[in-house]
């Protein structure tokens, strides 16, 4: 029997037809079951045709005939609906002439897979699940085997990884696995199916070696679901580690291919191997009767398929699982439904003789749990590999599916036929309403009503009675003067005039046009073209026209506008009444992709039934949501992002959602009280070992605390001056201590001494003291208070500037004046040897309780703060503006984050944000830049220099770019940088390039906003106060006088 009488026949052997559309579907990519049962077709089931039908150079995709169904529609079919994969990326290009290359490709293929059933007994698809698996495994491996260092990393401190109250616990990204994520958040969300996976156990043959294939696999995989389930129920940890879960899936299966999953074919794939699980342990336990599988009961329905054959009818119920439903042409998922519930002729269905063929589907019986696929991508012939779909599609948060309901078929049809007649009205009248509004026969046109309006303007303007050539003649000076130029228009459009005939007046100057004393109109001269000759009779016959039919046109136009928006209310409560409404489902979860066809993250939106918002499940982080916000990353239509998956519930079954009660006392149960026994001791081993790392730091927190306490006991000595330092080697220090900053005051600290001595010489040394602490800080109030240009940013001169603008407590500022002036390098003459002992008498003098000690480190580290951000800035923008940006990356990455937590302390307390985002984000661009020419170069060793240049300097900051989403311009960076890659997935490029680009894309594509802490900041130069500000004041200088795009 040929693959087309498989097609045709009903009765035929559907498993054989669906191996050789495994087949194609992995040669060509396509996934539409029409498209390639239509090849099979017309190729009279020779396979090797089929594939060269579809893989035909600029080929169409085939027309379906109407004898074209879905799979599912004829009888003798599996009980699944046919999914399939998504279009495999790795794409075999059969496009050419060589047909050698063709039957080997379909020899391979048919071997591969016969040879790894007959092996393993596992399908292509299974094969499909684990090649994603073993590069997720294999990433995060190689992530610790990586020698660069990052630059972002896990903070070392426990307390950041720690769950906050009763937040929603993520789960750890172990390399490309965001889709794992998503799926199983979306899942675990379910209280119904989180019940059925806790309270799974095994059965008791199950410590025995396993019987087949599907024990091996399933049986451990539900015994680390079960754990991670208990961990994401119990954890005290921030978000868990899914690793082992995943070595489960990757050791099930063995391939050496590499791509990131599809989230519908792995929920697929996931389904079937609990659907497995369960049924082993309902057959043990089943008593005689036909054992019930719970996975099937909460995500299975059926459908009735009724349709016509080539003139005879059949009908025939289906089993499904996940929905298919395609996209393009749609705007809302209604719209979707329909033409998935619709095949071919509807009329033929309802006659007796007709040679015509059709189907329809009817839902018989809904599952609890609704889950549609979107197919959001497609295979593009021309370019021989997949392509996202980024049309904007609509659903709602209640979806009602009354009208596709089999019990409801008769009324459903009525109200279609008549959705048809309304539309095809509709049609009519939007035509009509056209014609109004673009009223003309040439290429522009306009509103009918405004052409009337201006017609009524110009009959209305002033009526003149002279070109408006000879009016500009006429006004023009005769006496040795030219008339004004005529525009070159005007002169082609009215002949030679006597300006083209060579003037005989021995005056020949040219007329010097001036704009801004020419360009006044004359007073005579109209503002708008009018009538020249026009009565008053036939002006008022005119006007009175005229404003007849534009009131016309506006009635009509109004009645055409009135009429469309009734029916389009009519067509949107069709569905309305009350028998149609009976049948609610709401939505649970949407999956969402963002990205291209081979490429891409995904994270999910899921409803929080109990406190009634959104949640978004993003990796390790989540965070609350909103409505507006899963609207505009899902409808599709903005960026790159869209729905991919959605899971709606049945709203009347509440089960699905409700908590657990003890039966006893009837009080609802959480947390750990809802874990069976054996997952609430893992639990609780889990916590111990996390509650073990909290006390281990707090323990190492404290001892540092002390050893700092004992040193601040320590009396200082003056330092001692530094080495010098040879020339051509940078000197590298920590950043200066007060003591240190102190120096650079000295030559203050003397000025004021002098002013104090020449004011008060009869004086004592004390009053010298206080009078020369009053002078300095006045002159350093005056500067806190003036409005420098940036180039002279006087906090950098004294910390004192500093704490004034940010307003520090009166007695902080007292101290530090004291410690200014009980400076030792004061000790030069006797003079200030005795400034220099009333202030340090007056420092021991002070009691504990006046000043706060504590609350004084703060304020001076803050200032510390202050200054090594400056400097992350200043040798930054050096780097740049040198054209250094890899050097200058983690300096503005640092000065950002630094200038970040200062100024939310307060608006002085660091510098402007938004010129170090311009910098940063710009020094992202060129690197970004930079290496998408090496990658182009198709050079081995810049192609990987430039994928270096991305992995370990701009991947790990993107997330810093998304984490304001307030930020617009850094967001529209990142989109512009993912673009500038996703670009190329549509070029022609050598296979080592297309593998290179194909493992690099989710990395770009993959990046979480959840930032932790990074590793040691870059060793910055020691600079004396002087130093700093000459270096700040001209490097600012010199970004005055660049212009800074987008700044």
């Amino acid at each position: 029997m040929t693959v087309e009488q498989n097609v045709l026949q009903p009765g035929g052997a559907a498993k054989h037809q669906q191996t050789f559309l495994n087949q194609l579907r992995e040669i060509t990519g396509i996934n539409d079951i029409q498209v390639l049962q239509q090849a099979l077709k017309d190729s009279n089931g020779n396979l090797e045709l089929a594939v060269a039908f579809l893989t035909a150079k600029n080929a169409k995709v085939p027309q379906l005939e109407e004898a074209t169904y879905y799979q599912t529609a004829l009888p003798g079919n599996d009980r699944y609906i046919s999914v399939g994969s998504q279009a495999d990326t790795n794409v075999i290009d059969l496009t050419g002439d060589d047909k050698d290359d063709l039957q080997r490709a379909i020899a391979l293929s048919l071997e591969e897979s016969n040879r790894a059933f007959r092996e393993t007994g596992i399908t292509d698809e299974e094969q499909a699940i684990s090649r994603v698996l073993e590069a997720s495994i294999a990433e995060n491996k190689a992530s610790l085997k990586r020698t660069h260092p990052e630059v972002w990393s896990d903070s070392p401190n426990p307390y950041d990884r720690k769950r906050q109250d009763n937040c929603p616990v993520g789960l750890k990204n172990v390399g490309n696995t965001c889709w794992f994520s998503a799926v199983i958040q979306s899942l675990f969300n379910l209280l119904e199916f989180r019940r059925l996976v806790l309270n799974f156990n095994p059965p008791a043959n199950a410590q025995d070696l396993p019987r087949n294939q599907k024990e091996h696999r399933n049986l451990p995989f539900m015994r680390e679901l079960r754990y991670l389930f208990a961990l994401l129920v119990g954890s005290k940890r921030k978000y868990v580690d899914p690793s082992r879960a995943v070595e489960i899936l990757k050791d099930a299966f063995k391939s050496n291919d590499s791509q990131q999953q599809d989230v519908s074919e792995f929920t697929h794939k996931l389904l079937d191997w609990l659907e497995d699980a369960f049924q082993i342990k309902a057959e043990e336990e089943r008593d005689g009767e036909k054992p019930k599988n719970p996975m099937v009961e909460l995500f299975y329905g059926r459908f009735l398929a009724v349709g016509v054959l080539e003139g005879k009818k059949f009908e025939n119920t289906e089993m499904f699982g996940q929905y298919p439903l395609q996209v393009n042409g749609f705007k809302d998922l209604h719209e979707c439904l329909e033409a998935a519930m619709i095949e071919g002729e509807i009329e033929s269905l309802h006659s007796e003789n007709s040679a015509k063929s059709g189907q329809e589907h009817w839902f018989t019986e809904l599952p609890p749990v609704l889950t549609f696929e979107l197919s959001r991508f497609e295979f593009n012939q021309a370019l021989g590999r997949p392509e996202k779909i980024h049309n904007k599609l609509e659903f709602p948060p209640i979806l009602y599916l009354d009208r596709y309901m089999h019990k409801n078929r008769e009324i459903t049809r009525i109200k279609r036929d008549e959705i048809k007649r309304l539309k095809e009205y509709l049609t009519v009248l939007q035509q009509r309403l056209e014609r109004y509004l673009s009223y003309g026969s040439g290429p522009k046109r306009f509103p009918l009503v405004d052409v009337l309006q201006y017609a009524l303007e110009f009959a209305s303007s002033k009526p003149v009675c002279t070109s408006p050539v000879d009016d500009l003649g006429a006004s023009a000076p005769t006496s040795g003067t030219l008339p004004p130029q005529i525009p070159p228009s005007t002169i082609e459009q009215q002949g030679p005039s006597s300006s083209d005939v060579p003037s005989t007046s021995p005056v020949q100057r040219s007329v010097i046009h001036k704009p801004f004393t020419q360009s006044r109109i004359p007073p005579d001269l109209p503002m708008h073209p009018a009538p020249r000759h026009i009565t008053e009779e036939e002006l008022s016959v005119l006007e009175g026209c005229l404003h007849r039919w534009r009131t016309e046109v506006e009635n009509d136009t109004r009645d055409l506008q009135e009429s469309i928006s009734r029916i389009h209310r009519t067509i949107e409560l069709m569905y309305s009444d009350k028998t149609m409404v009976q049948v609610p489902y709401r939505l649970h979860a949407v999956l969402v992709h963002e990205g291209q066809a081979n490429a891409g993250h995904y994270w999910a939106y899921i409803y929080d039934h109990h406190q009634n918002r959104w949640m978004k499940y993003n990796d390790i982080s989540v965070t609350k949501s909103t409505w507006e916000e899963l609207e505009r990353d899902s409808f599709g239509g903005y960026r790159n992002a869209s729905a991919y998956c959605l899971m709606y519930i049945n709203d009347k079954e509440q089960y699905l959602i409700q908590e657990e009660f003890n039966k006893e006392t009837g009080q609802m149960l959480v947390g750990m009280d809802t874990l069976p026994s054996d997952l609430r001791d893992y639990v609780k081993e889990d916590n111990k070992r996390f509650e073990k790392e909290l006390e281990e730091w707090d323990a190492e927190f404290a001892q540092k605390a002390q050893q700092e306490k004992l040193l601040s006991q320590i009396p200082r000595a003056p330092a001692p001056s530094p080495a010098p330092v040879q020339a051509g080697e940078p000197e590298y220090l920590e950043q200066p201590s007060r003591t240190d900053i102190s120096k650079h005051l000295k030559e203050d600290s003397v000025q004021a001494i002098n002013k104090a001595l020449a004011e008060q010489e009869d004086r004592g040394p004390e009053a010298i003291t206080d009078t020369a602490i009053k002078l300095e800080y006045t002159r350093l109030l005056k500067l806190a208070q003036e409005d420098p240009p940036p180039e002279c940013d006087y906090r950098l001169r004294h910390a004192i500037v500093y704490f004034i603008q940010n307003q520090a407590p009166k007695k902080i500022i007292e101290r530090t004046l004291l410690e200014q002036f009980g400076d030792h390098n004061l000790s030069f003459d006797e003079r200030c040897r005795n400034i220099m002992k009333v202030a340090q008498a007056k420092l021991e003098m002070i009691k504990p309780d006046e000043v706060n000690m504590e609350e004084y480190e703060r304020w001076h580290q803050d200032y510390r703060h202050f200054r090594e951000t400056t400097m992350f800035l200043m040798v930054g923008l050096e780097f740049f503006q040198n054209k250094s940006y890899m050097e200058a990356l983690l300096y503005l990455i640092y000065a950002y984050q630094n200038n970040k937590e200062l100024l939310a302390k307060g608006p002085y307390r660091g510098h402007d944000e938004e010129l170090i985002s311009h910098y940063r984000r710009e020094c992202l661009l060129k690197l970004n830049e930079h290496a998408a020419a090496l990658f182009e170069s198709g050079d081995d060793q810049e192609v990987n220099n430039g994928l270096i240049i991305m992995n370990e300097l701009i991947v790990p900051c993107l997330p810093l770019l998304l984490v304001d989403e307030m930020e617009e311009k850094d967001i529209v960076a990142v989109e512009d940088m993912r673009n500038r890659w996703c670009s190329y997935l549509g070029q022609e490029m050598e296979p080592n390039l297309q593998e290179k680009l194909t493992d690099f894309l989710p990395k770009l594509l993959d990046c979480s906003t959840e930032i932790k802490g990074f590793n040691d900041p870059p060793k910055l130069p020691s600079y004396s106060t002087h130093e700093l500000c000459e270096r700040y004041a001209r490097i600012m200088l010199s970004l005055s006088r660049t212009p800074a795009d987008g700044r």
